[in-house]
């Protein structure tokens, strides 16, 4: 049905008009049923269009040169501008978003922000969600081979992309490190802070609300430096791998678990237009810049002469993650809780099927990527 389609034409406008009016006035949300709308919800900011648009997030910079010096001063000049303006309002974007979800998540889904791993092709109830999380720390740090030897183990820590510090206590508490978290959301650096000092930890941990493309640390800091699940929302994949090779001391081991499209074929330049779109949609709902593949990932660390460089397709292994999630926003809490947390939620919520069709088309990938910086 198109968007300009009457669902029920035998009902006068000026009729249903009215009705809306008296459903809002009471103050009460409208009792649609959640599943009806994840069904039916198109996000409000997407044209349904025979060929895919840019999300607002992947809108083209366009350098326009002139034949004069001071031409191509200007023009320069007038690009910076309109690339800081598209980063400061991504910024925004994502503290707003997590700024407003954050409290729903941890009510329903404890104070780890991230995937869980589970076995792949088996159903996750929501009692197997904080094992998995857990798990999928264990796994990153197995899999890039930080070691438990006491001797060896890192003793400083940076959680780049924290969340509300659910990684970072946890790694904490594991090595008896210290641990710093930085997070553009000031709600969720204030929760981190009160819950690390509820578990003791205040003297371990400390968060702070920062930029992981500029960090506030200085060079060579971090024994091991974390990332889970913040790639994504990095506009600048090279300027986010360098900051983290940065910050990170000789010998540091760099971990990011991050969503990825598909590797591109040989005979590609570029994703096909349904994939975009798809994607686009998603960027639109989670504040995403432009995605990029593992592929890429690789490609970076080692134009950074990083070492040791690993990455592992871990999809499958988080296929369960989603479903789950929307299962629980169909208990009592999840749907009482979104409701009060503001449409930024909502409209994230509702885009969660569309993460399970990029899962099952292959073209969003979970991927690992490890390496080391050089002694």
């Amino acid at each position: 049905m198109s968007n300009s389609q009457s669902p029920d034409s035998s009902v006068p406008v000026k009729q249903k008009k009215k009705r809306n009016k008296t459903l809002h006035s009471s103050g009460l949300p409208i009792p649609i049923p959640m599943s009806t709308l994840l069904h039916s919800y198109t996000p409000p900011s997407v044209s349904l269009r025979l060929r895919p648009r840019r999300s607002r997030y992947l809108r083209p910079l366009r350098f326009q040169f002139g034949r004069m010096g001071n031409s191509m001063v200007r023009a320069q000049a007038a690009t910076e501008v309109t690339e800081a303006a598209t980063s400061e309002g991504l910024k925004k974007g994502i503290a707003e978003f997590y700024d407003e979800s954050s409290g729903v998540w941890e009510s329903v889904w404890g104070d780890h922000m991230h995937h869980g791993f589970y076995e792949p092709d088996t159903a996750a109830s929501l009692s197997d969600h904080r094992p998995a999380q857990i798990r999928m720390i264990e796994e990153a740090l197995s899999f890039a081979g930080v070691s438990d030897d006491p001797m060896k183990k890192p003793k400083t820590i940076v959680d780049v992309g924290c969340g509300i510090g659910g990684s970072s206590r946890y790694l904490a508490k594991k090595y008896g490190a210290q641990c710093r978290g930085i997070t553009l959301s000031p709600i969720q650096a204030q929760r981190a802070q009160e819950l690390a000092a509820a578990e003791g930890l205040a003297d371990k941990v400390s968060f702070q609300v920062a930029d992981a493309l500029q960090q506030p640390f200085p060079d060579g800091e971090f024994d091991l430096v974390w990332s889970m699940e913040s790639g994504e929302h990095m506009p600048d994949k090279m300027k986010f791998v360098s900051e983290l090779a940065r910050v990170a001391a000789p010998g540091a081991t760099i971990i990011i678990v991050t969503w990825c499209h598909r590797d591109l074929s040989p005979s590609e330049d570029s994703l096909k237009p349904d994939e975009i779109a798809l994607l686009n949609k998603i960027c639109d709902a989670y504040y995403l810049p432009a995605w990029c593949s593992a592929s890429d990932y690789v490609n970076i660390a080692k134009s950074l002469s990083l070492e040791n460089i690993k990455t592992a397709d871990w999809s499958d292994n988080v296929a369960p993650f989603w479903p789950a999630v929307i299962r629980s926003a169909f208990t009592w809490q999840g749907f009482t809780s979104l409701l009060r947390s503001g449409w930024k939620t909502i409209r994230g919520a509702l885009v969660m099927p569309l993460m399970i069709e990029g899962y099952k088309k292959n073209l969003i990938k979970f991927a690992v990527i490890t390496c080391t910086k050089p002694n």
